[in-house]
């Protein structure tokens, strides 16, 4: 066993983590599990027969007959799911493993040749003639499917020929996915200063009491990150490069217009909400200054960000108070809610240890309605970890409730799953808050959450235009520098902070490990959306709104089978507007004030 081992084992074992992983025999008993070899040969089958009856008749079926295609379809597509998601959570504790690391890229490979020969499906969908198209969805018996069935056809613009898409589905493993999977193995492999840390250790160092220890953090990091950086600049350009292309074939008209569809927003819609965000860029400012004071330093550094105030509450939390806490803040609003988190607790459902070759960070993946969420979190014990679980668990509970509607409108825009996931987080701090009764505690905590809402909020909006700069720059001048990426990253992320803080060179960096510019090119903006339209959401909770617990819990169980705009209704939501969102940005801004009172206060 390694030093790093070791430690990781003692860490383990002091919260409880040791044992706290996941069983994924709910999908299949490993890669070697023959149920997974005949599901691959009856994915073949169905998948020729499908292709057989109906290809080059999607426009002439009639409503019952589209609805046992639509439902044949997404018995296959779930089917396909359920490998794929055993091969993504498999890997996600084994990404230095080569084995593991060969069977998600046989299941992807496996994936795109079924997907292929499926493909057709969408594009004659998409071009049947309007009438008809609107006459089918007339029917009653479409209405389970009637909105995933609109939500194809709105590709309609940005679909090619069946041999151009046949032939994109076939190389997909080989494009993106797989320099995602380099980054991944990348992000793993490394470690940081001369004790060898994580990615995970280290960046909780940065929330560390003492400075030199985030300083120390700050350039382990840094020259951490300088080593891969050759390699993670060729990723990003390639990927920049492949979005291009991508975007190019399809006639979209901007970098983020896949992204805005996907999410079922108009461009209308992100436009407001960036503008209004970066506009509150000042009450990040303010904020700062306070805490620069606050904190009894001459100017505060980028490694000074998430410093703790004195008194901010340092007890590790074991892992069985951070189950009862995030359970009784959940049971709560809702005891429905609470029962669902709780089976992720008691069935297996997450995995938390701290481990070598472990995918770093946290997520919740749905995998297929047929079996149920899993959980990924690394657990260090610190309120931060207490309130990113009670996040993944909203996530989970949100999959959870809404695979009642089936695989494929179960599956929700990014925009309104990052709220279920906000709204959950947001219960677990206002309990943990009411619990401290010291204004030197309150204040600290209090603090450490806007700067958490900061992060989603602020530096979400500061890193989409980061990205924009960068896919602009990538389409209009070439491929980029490492100094090209440190460059406009520093500016982005300065117009957030303007004086209040310094940036340093070292920081400019730091861009490079940022998964999200990877995975989901674009997706960033969702969680200041989430975040927003939680706050506003929580105010209305606090005033009494009419059963607000129900409509809810209806909004999660309504999964994706509405748009945005539709699932919101009922609280009276308007997405377009920037009084909207304005609202969300003076909650913020409120909570800035409590602090600022706080801290002028007598003890």
């Amino acid at each position: 066993m390694t030093t790093t081992e070791g430690s990781l084992s003692r860490i383990n074992e002091e919260l409880g983590t040791t044992g706290i992983v996941w069983d994924l025999g709910d999908l299949y008993s490993g890669p070697e599990d023959r149920q997974l070899s005949a599901d691959k040969d009856v994915c073949k089958k169905r998948a020729a027969i499908f292709a057989d009856r109906y290809r080059g008749r999607v426009g002439t079926l009639t409503a019952p007959e589209l609805l046992d295609a639509v439902k044949e379809l997404e018995a296959i597509s779930e089917l396909m799911a359920r490998m794929a998601s055993l091969a993504h959570l498999d890997f996600s504790v084994k990404v230095t493993d080569s084995r593991a690391g060969a069977f998600l890229q046989s299941v992807r490979e496996f994936g795109s040749i079924i997907s292929r020969d499926l493909v057709f499906f969408d594009i004659e969908w998409a071009n049947v003639p309007e009438e008809r198209a609107d006459f089918l969805l007339a029917e009653p018996v479409l209405a389970p499917y009637r909105h995933y069935l609109k939500t194809l056809r709105r590709y309609r613009p940005h679909l090619l020929s069946e041999v151009e898409e046949r032939l994109l589905v076939e190389i997909s493993p080989v494009r993106t996915s797989s320099w995602v999977g380099l980054f991944e193995k990348v992000m793993a492999a490394r470690r940081y200063g001369t004790e060898g840390k994580t990615q995970e250790e280290v960046l909780s160092c940065l929330y560390s009491p003492d400075r030199n220890i985030r300083m120390t953090a700050a350039k382990d990091l840094t020259a951490g990150l300088r080593e891969d950086l050759p390699v993670l600049t060729h990723i990003i350009n390639t990927i920049l490069a492949d979005k291009m292309i991508d975007d190019r074939l399809r006639s979209y008209a901007g970098w983020l217009s896949s992204m805005n569809l996907a999410n079922e927003l108009d461009d209308e819609t992100v436009a407001c909400l960036i503008a209004s965000v970066t506009r509150g860029y000042g009450i990040v400012e303010r904020y700062y200054r306070l805490k620069k004071d606050l904190l009894g330093v001459e100017k505060l550094q980028d490694f000074d960000r998430y410093a703790p105030l004195p008194h901010f509450p340092s007890e590790t939390v074991h892992w069985d108070a951070c189950r009862k806490t995030v359970l009784e803040a959940f049971a709560r609003f809702s005891p429905e809610m609470a029962g669902i988190a709780r089976r992720f607790f008691d069935e297996n459902w997450m995995h938390v240890p701290v481990l070598p070759g472990k995918a770093p960070g946290a997520f919740a993946h749905p995998c297929v309605p047929a079996v149920h969420p899993y959980i990924l979190v690394n657990y260090t014990g610190n309120f931060r970890d207490v309130e990113t679980v009670a996040h993944e668990l909203g996530h989970g509970v949100h999959q959870f409730l809404a695979s009642r509607m089936g695989f494929f409108n179960s599956q929700t825009p990014l925009t309104i799953a990052e709220t279920a996931s906000v709204f959950a987080e947001l219960l677990v701090f206002k309990d943990l808050m009411a619990r401290l009764r010291t204004r030197e505690e309150r204040l600290a905590f209090l603090c450490s959450k806007i700067e958490s809402i900061f992060a989603t909020v602020f530096r979400q909006i500061a890193m989409n235009r980061f990205e924009d700069a960068i896919h602009t720059r990538r389409r209009e001048s070439g491929e980029l520098s490492s100094e090209d990426f440190s460059a406009l990253w520093l500016t982005t992320q300065q117009e957030m902070f303007g004086d209040s803080l310094e940036l340093t060179t070292d920081y400019g960096v730091w861009w490079a490990y940022i998964g999200h510019f990877v995975h989901a090119p674009g997706y960033v903006y969702a969680y200041a959306f989430g975040e927003l339209l939680v706050l506003s959401l929580y105010r209305l909770y606090e005033k009494g709104y009419p059963d607000f617990t129900r409509l809810y819990l209806e909004l999660l169980a309504s999964g994706g089978g509405l748009t945005p705009y539709e699932l919101l209704s009922p609280f009276g939501v308007d997405l377009r507007s920037s009084d909207f969102w304005d609202r969300g940005l003076d909650v913020i801004d409120g909570m800035v004030a409590d602090a600022e009172r706080l801290a002028t206060q007598s003890p």
